[in-house]
């Protein structure tokens, strides 16, 4: 059979990238979509599309049945599984060739042979391929610490049947194993349908290495060369480069050949990536293959001047390899990004919310392989990314610094992103060295908060100006919004007073030091903020000169507002509330990265306060697996009180300090908004 339409049975930035090689090879194209998917970019890019009901990945994109027959009904001869979710299932691809369809990937068998990475690891050692000592772990918590004692402290805890840096925890002592182990084993649960993990010795700063490999139904099986996949967050990779800094052209032969050997000796179809770390001493050991194409792949298709979809294609199709191994050659250096919707100095919180703007700046020479567009939604029940970020240059220097541009040119309004963080990176001088092991971020913490004081600061100020305008409207012949976006009502610019014995700590850091102007006598030091707007830039000046103009992006967002402040467009989500005296009004602003109060003359009786309600809350929506704690029970700083499931990943809810629960107000499997109150303590 030739394939003709082809039913991608994923989501996102993966579908549309899919969708672009079949386009251009002339085929027709079908996309699947869950009900929190019905608006979004792929399923109009699609000729067809098939509802399959439901929110969750569990309710739409891993419902075998609902996939195979939204293929036969839409006509579709082919299933691409894209990359993620049932792309590494074996059951998944069995059906669709029961069922008369193509599959396009590698087979059942190989699938089913690298399936788990416990299995894998064995046919490795077979392959003459070196692996790292580990050890499988079952619900029997009883022989957790006999199997860790094995391995070897610090380890990993590793999901078996899955990837992405899901259903995985590093430990470096007993005394955090057993929450761990039950903390992946959840997770893995939750992501793969499969709750089993195992135990693997952990090496302390080593490189993540892995081989493009690709085989055909004619016995060939060829390498395209080494991405360098390092720089990671939670096990996830953030940063991928092709090739790698720290391979040799005999080190890349090396481990080129031994991903052949282990390809060949299960007889490999199709499109995979053989990982493994590389140890300071030039050893390196086989963590896993991935039986599908790589999120990281287009750094691949850059320097070898491929299209690996179009690949996996002519493969299913039956035909052989465009190019021999001695074909196979690589040109200048290439780097791609992911662009997540998530807060990097903030324990990598996601963000969730409506992109106001999505406009990258196309840099020449950057490509983008994007899900979203102005108007998504990001929503809680898939992974955050936005976006893959590409840029392919003669040098690794010249590469990372138009990366580094875009990025910095690239406005998305409406959700934090890591974008500040990830220009940041780009521009370090121990990544431009090459110094890219995986403890890159633990080593290098400041690129996950560039330059934030001046904007946070800026960002709590803006907020402060909205928000009181907000509140008080035409009371004092300010501006407000309304929900729908701005409602102006004056013309022109305004003003108000900050004010208090020392402006340098009333304003706590806003930046009101010695220069704050003095408008009555000392025991009374005032400051006139003067403001504007058009549209939705604020524009301010703080003093009587002595700071120049600011100004910022602002949009009304529930109890708060969201902006973006400086020159590399780093986005805030501000929460704002007020609290009125005899004395008068004290303002304040809240963010992830602190607190910023002001007190405000005249004084005002303020309508109602914006702050958020006492007690644990939820930083992100998202479903809660675990509840560790009953009312009554006296807590520690740092025990855990809920475990919340949102975007795939596991945010552990801690006391900050000693207190005693007076109130648990959800349960396990409880679906949970924002700011929601979990638990409360006194």
């Amino acid at each position: 059979m030739t394939i003709s339409c082809v039913l991608v049975a994923n989501r996102g930035e993966i579908a549309r990238r899919i969708f672009h090689t079949c386009r251009l090879l002339g085929l027709r194209t079908v996309a699947v979509y869950s009900d929190a998917d019905a608006s979004a970019p792929f399923v109009g890019e699609a000729d067809s599309s098939v509802a399959l009901g439901g929110l969750s990945a569990a309710e739409s994109y891993l419902k075998v049945e609902a996939i195979i027959a939204a293929a036969l009904h839409s006509g579709a001869d082919a299933i691409h599984p894209g990359y993620g979710f049932l792309s590494e299932n074996a059951a998944f691809a069995q059906s669709v060739v029961d069922a008369g369809l193509v599959w396009i990937g590698p087979t059942a068998a190989n699938i089913r042979a690298m399936g788990t990475k416990v299995e894998a690891k064995e046919l490795a050692r077979a392959a003459g391929v070196p692996t790292l000592p580990s050890a499988t772990v079952g619900t029997d918590s009883v022989l957790w610490d006999d199997a860790a004692a094995l391995v070897g402290f610090p380890l990993l805890v590793k999901a078996s049947a899955g990837g992405g840096g899901k259903g995985m925890r590093a430990v470096h002592s007993a005394s955090d194993l057993h929450e761990a182990i039950a903390g992946a084993q959840r997770e893995a649960a939750a992501s793969f349908g499969d709750g089993t993990v195992f135990l693997e010795h952990l090496l302390t700063g080593p490189r993540h290495i892995e081989i493009q490999i690709f085989g055909d139904t004619h016995g060939n099986v060829v390498h395209l060369f080494e991405r360098e996949c390092s720089i990671q967050r939670r096990h996830q990779k953030i940063v991928e480069e092709a090739p790698s800094s720290a391979v040799s052209p005999a080190l890349r032969q090396q481990m080129g050949e031994a991903s052949l050997s282990l390809a060949k000796s299960i007889g490999y179809i199709g499109a995979g990536t053989v990982e493994y770390l590389l140890d300071a001493d030039g050893s390196f050991y086989f963590l896993e293959m991935n039986t599908r194409l790589q999120v990281e792949h287009p750094v691949t298709e850059c320097i070898t001047r491929t299209d690996l979809v179009r690949w996996q294609i002519d493969v299913a199709n039956g035909h052989p390899l465009p190019l021999t191994q001695d074909q196979i050659t690589a040109e200048g250096h290439a780097i791609e990004v992911r662009l997540y919707a998530e807060d990097p100095a903030n324990g990598y919180l996601p963000s969730v919310g409506t992109l106001h703007r999505f406009q990258p700046a196309h840099t020449k020479g950057v490509r983008w392989d994007s899900g979203v567009e102005t108007g998504s939604v990001v929503s809680p029940h898939y992974d955050p990314m936005l976006a893959k970020v590409i840029s392919h240059a003669p040098t690794r220097q010249q590469a990372a610094a138009v990366l580094c541009r875009e990025l910095q040119g690239t406005a998305v309004h409406g959700v934090v992103t890591n974008a500040a963080s990830l220009a940041s990176i780009l521009g370090d001088p121990a990544f431009l060295a090459g110094d890219t092991t995986t403890a890159f971020l633990e080593l290098h913490g400041h690129v996950l908060s560039p330059s934030l004081r001046g904007e946070v600061r800026e960002a709590h100020l803006a907020a402060i100006i909205v928000a009181r305008a907000q509140q008080h409207r035409s009371t004092d012949g300010l501006w407000g919004f309304a929900p729908s976006g701005w409602r102006n009502l004056s013309t022109q610019g305004q003003r108000f007073t900050v004010v208090g014995a020392d402006a340098a700590v009333v304003g706590s850091g806003l930046g009101l030091g010695p220069g704050a102007v003095s408008e009555q006598d000392n025991a009374d030091r005032r400051t006139v903020i003067e403001y504007q707007r058009v549209g939705e830039r604020l524009t301010w000046t703080v003093g009587a000169g002595s700071v120049g103009a600011r100004s910022a992006v602002v949009v009304p967002r529930g109890e708060g507002v969201w902006l973006v402040t400086g020159a590399a467009g780093q986005s805030f989500v501000v929460s704002v509330g007020t609290k009125t005296s005899a004395e008068g009004e004290r303002w304040w602003a809240n963010t992830a990265h602190g607190q910023t109060s002001i007190e405000v003359a005249p004084r005002f009786t303020v309508p109602s306060a914006l702050a958020a309600g006492s007690g644990t809350t939820a930083p992100v929506p998202g479903r809660i697996v675990a509840v560790s704690v009953a009312v009554g029970d006296v807590v520690e700083e740092g025990q855990v009180l809920v475990v919340l499931e949102a975007m795939k990943m596991e945010h552990t809810i801690r006391a900050s300090g000693p207190a005693t629960v007076t109130e648990v107000r959800v349960a396990t499997g409880d679906q949970v908004d924002a700011r929601q109150v979990l638990v409360v303590l006194e």
